[in-house]
């Protein structure tokens, strides 16, 4: 099913949610060969771009095979924030800018930035009015639920971006409190949903495609947005958007699969990054994908403890041939 955030086409409901240190160019082209509709970039601090910070502006590069994508960027000042966004619209190839409002930890929260945000639908209108005043590229918010549970203004605080010019909103069915633990609230997100006009990606608590499903069923929202269950996985998106268009569920991916597409996404990290950094930003990914693989935790050790490509190469391969001798093993058993 297509859909639209602003003037920008989006070929189908499966939405890659921006994750901090994770949705670099390397891992939102994977993204996007397996299936995503769009994908959003890590956020953004507002100061690292108005500083022109090498790093910062590194991080906004974008592949041409991403589109559409979003970049994501958080701060605490609408001077600021406005900055940056303009930034983004001016001098990026993004298709759109998305403003963090939901990122929970102390640090972000600590800057007046991200769900601080969460309590105060007022100021929820005036930063984003701001901001789709001063770019021409269209702009979505992202937000949680509530700051707690006594504090849930996540219709008034959703109807407060709509209201003040936001193309499209997604929302993590968590308050900021919950951090990622306990259960995402799908009711409130359907709440949310029957109160805007523009297009909703629902997000929290999506592991299989059958998720999926019933989050867009339950909730009524446009689309769905993944995140963690993408992590190592981006097989969840390919059988998402294969089950949410033919009700089909296609096969898990395979050991020797997910062995092959982790160096892959190394490789691309490594080409993005260089080596130093490509390899210490991966060594916490790569335990996703030997996730549910038997066996696997001294492999996971050693990944993690890995200083080059060659050594993590090799610690797959190693991890590869113990895990192919296993199953033939296995199958010699079942047919003696």
């Amino acid at each position: 099913m297509k859909w639209h955030i602003g003037d920008v086409e989006i070929a189908n409901q499966v939405v890659v949610a921006p994750m901090a240190g994770v949705t670099n160019s390397a891992f939102r082209v994977i993204s996007k060969e397996f299936g995503a509709g769009y994908v959003v970039c890590e956020m953004i601090s507002d100061r690292g771009i108005m500083y022109r910070n090498k790093k910062t502006l590194n991080m906004m590069d974008v592949d041409p095979s991403e589109h559409p994508m979003g970049i994501q960027i958080f701060g605490g000042t609408k001077e600021t924030l406005v900055q940056a966004a303009k930034y983004v619209d001016e001098h990026t190839a993004a298709d759109v800018i998305d403003i963090n409002m939901g990122c929970p930890v102390n640090k972000v929260v600590k800057t007046d930035a991200g769900a601080r945000w969460l309590l105060d639908p007022n100021k929820v209108y005036e930063m984003v009015s701001y901001v789709t005043d001063a770019v021409k590229k269209p702009v979505t918010v992202k937000m949680r639920t509530g700051w707690d549970d006594k504090h849930i203004y996540a219709v008034e605080n959703a109807m407060a971006a709509e209201r003040a010019g936001a193309a499209a909103i997604a929302m993590h069915g968590r308050t900021r409190k919950q951090m990622y633990t306990g259960h995402a609230d799908w009711n409130i997100l359907k709440e949310v949903a029957d109160h805007l006009s523009i297009p909703f990606m629902a997000n929290g608590d999506v592991r299989t495609p059958e998720d999926a499903k019933r989050i867009l069923e339950e909730t009524g929202a446009t689309a769905v947005m993944i995140g963690r269950a993408a992590l190592g996985n981006p097989w969840m998106l390919k059988r998402t958007e294969h089950y949410l268009a033919t009700g089909e569920l296609l096969p898990e991916a395979t050991p020797e699969q997910k062995i092959k597409m982790a160096k892959e996404h190394l490789n691309r990290l490594i080409d993005l990054k260089g080596e130093y950094v490509g390899v210490r930003e991966f060594r916490g990914l790569s335990t996703y994908y030997l996730k549910g693989i038997p066996r696997s935790a001294r492999t996971k050790a050693a990944l993690v403890e890995a200083e080059t490509r060659q050594e993590m190469n090799d610690i797959f391969d190693r991890f590869a041939e113990q895990t192919a001798e296993r199953e033939l093993k296995k199958a010699q058993r079942q047919h003696a």
